[in-house]
C-alpha cells in the first residue's frame, strides 16, 4: 500500500505543476522519438539495399576491372576494362561450368531529347542476355535482340521514368523517335518499373545495343576491335556454387590476361552476399551511431529531470519537514521523489515512442520506395533507457529530500 501512496502523493505534486512537468518530460520525448526513428530509418535503409541486390538476380556475381581497394574507378589509372570476349569466355560452360548465363553493360552518360524535352540519361549500352541475367523484366515491347545487336541497329529501351520524362501519357512510346547525342533512335521497349538502385535512380537510365553505342556514341573499342564493358554479370547456378564459379571465372581471367604466377589480380569478383555484407556492416555502424547521438537528447533529458526534481525539493522542504514531523520516514520521502523522477521519464518515454514510431511512418509514406522497419527491441530499448535514466537522474534529489532534518525544514522560509 505504500508505493501507491507515493504514487497517489507524486502525481498530485506533479499535476500541480503541468506545464513545467510537460517541460522537463520535453528531453525525454525528443530522445526516445529520435531513438526510434533513426534506428528504424537505420533498418529500414538496410532492408531497401539487401532488397535492391536480391533483386538483381539469384546467385550473381559481379566481374569489374582493377581492384575495388584501389579506390573509386575513376580515381584508378591504367585500369585495363573488360571486353566482350571475356565475357563470352566467363559464359563458355566448358570453361566455366557453374555459371548458367552471363550478360555485360558499358555505362555512361548522354543527353536525350524529344521535341522540347530533354534530360541527361545513363545510357547502359549492353546485350540482349542482360534483363534475364539480371533478373528485370520488360513493361511494354521487347528487349534489345540480338538481330540489333549483330546489326548495329539504332533501337533504344526505355526505363520507366525516362519513359514519363520523354512523353506524354497520353502517347504510345514504341517506334517513336528520340534523339541520344543527337542521334535518332527507335523506342522498341519499356522497362518496368524497379526503383532506386545504388547508382542512382535505375528506372531513369535507356538501353542500347553494344555495338551501336561504341561504334557510334562512345567509341570505346579496343585497338583490336573488341568491345569493352564496365561490368559483366554472371549468374550462377546454384548458391552453393558460387565460391567454385569464383575460382572458375578468377583461372579463366588470369589465363586471359597473361598474368604471372602469383602476380595479383587486376580484377575484382564479387558476389551479391560480399556487397550486402559490406553495405549491411556500414548501415548497421551508421544506426548504431545515429541511435548512440539521438541518445544524447535522453541524458540531457534526464539532467533536465534531476534539475527540476532538486527545484522541487527546494520548494517543498516545509512539506517535507511537515511530513517527517507527523511520522514519516526517510524511505518514504526517498519513495515519493523516487516515484516523481520514474513517472516524469515513463509518460515522458511514452509519448516518445508514439512520436518515434509515427515519424518513421511518416518518413515510409514520403519515400514510397522506402520502408522503415520499427523494430520492437528498439521500442523496449528506448523505453528501459527512459525509466533508468528517471531512477539514475531521480536518486539524488529524492536522497537529498530524504536527509532533510524535519526541524529545520519547518524553519525553512
Amino acid at each position: 500500500m505504500q508505493i501507491f501512496e507515493s504514487m497517489r502523493i507524486a502525481m498530485r505534486a506533479l499535476a500541480a505543476n503541468k506545464l513545467r512537468s510537460i517541460l522537463t518530460m520535453l528531453g525525454i520525448i525528443i530522445g526516445v522519438g529520435s531513438v526510434i526513428a533513426l534506428m528504424s530509418i537505420g533498418r529500414g535503409a538496410q532492408k531497401y539495399v539487401t532488397d535492391q541486390f536480391a533483386g538483381l538476380g539469384s546467385n550473381l556475381l559481379f566481374i569489374a576491372p582493377g581492384q575495388v581497394n584501389d579506390g573509386p574507378p575513376q580515381e584508378r589509372k591504367n585500369v585495363k576494362l573488360l571486353t566482350v570476349h571475356d565475357m563470352q569466355a566467363i559464359g563458355d560452360r566448358s570453361n566455366v561450368p557453374d555459371v548458367k548465363a552471363v550478360a555485360a553493360e558499358f555505362s555512361a552518360q548522354a543527353a536525350v531529347t524529344r521535341g522540347k524535352k530533354n534530360l541527361q540519361a545513363m545510357v547502359h549500352a549492353t546485350l540482349p542476355s542482360y534483363p534475364n541475367v539480371i533478373n528485370w523484366e520488360i513493361g511494354q515491347g521487347s528487349f534489345l535482340t540480338q538481330n540489333d545487336f549483330d546489326g548495329h541497329a539504332r533501337v533504344v529501351v526505355l526505363g520507366a521514368d525516362a519513359y514519363t520524362k520523354l512523353f506524354d501519357p497520353s502517347e504510345y512510346p514504341l517506334d517513336q523517335v528520340v534523339q541520344i547525342n543527337n542521334l535518332p533512335f527507335r523506342v522498341i521497349g519499356i522497362m518496368a518499373k524497379r526503383g532506386g538502385g545504388l547508382g542512382g535512380n535505375q528506372d531513369e537510365g535507356i538501353f542500347v545495343p553494344l555495338t551501336t553505342a561504341q561504334d557510334r556514341l562512345f567509341k570505346q573499342k579496343t585497338v583490336s576491335g573488341d568491345y569493352q564493358v564496365n561490368v559483366i554479370y554472371a549468374s550462377v547456378v546454384s548458391e552453393d556454387r558460387t565460391a567454385a564459379a569464383t575460382d572458375e571465372i578468377t583461372a579463366v581471367m588470369r589465363e586471359r590476361r597473361k598474368i604471372a604466377y602469383l602476380s595479383g589480380d587486376d580484377f575484382s569478383i564479387i558476389s551479391q552476399s560480399d556487397v550486402i555484407s559490406v553495405f549491411g556492416s556500414i548501415l548497421g555502424a551508421l544506426t548504431a551511431f545515429l541511435g548512440a547521438i539521438a541518445g544524447i537528447s535522453l541524458l540531457v533529458g534526464g539532467i533536465g529531470i534531476m534539475n527540476i526534481m532538486l527545484v522541487s525539493v527546494t520548494e517543498r522542504t516545509r512539506e517535507i519537514g511537515l511530513r517527517k514531523a507527523v511520522g514519516a520516514k526517510r524511505r518514504d520521502v526517498l519513495l515519493q521523489f523516487l516515484v516523481e523522477a520514474v513517472t516524469l521519464s515513463l509518460v515522458g518515454g511514452a509519448i516518445g515512442i508514439a512520436l518515434g514510431v509515427s515519424g518513421a511512418e511518416a518518413v515510409t509514406l514520403a519515400f514510397q520506395s522506402f520502408k522503415a522497419v520499427v523494430g520492437l527491441d528498439a521500442i523496449a530499448i528506448a523505453f528501459f533507457f527512459s525509466m533508468s535514466v528517471g531512477l539514475l537522474f531521480g536518486i539524488y534529489p529524492a536522497y537529498r529530500a530524504s536527509r532533510l532534518n524535519p526541524i529545520d525544514a519547518l524553519r525553512y522560509e
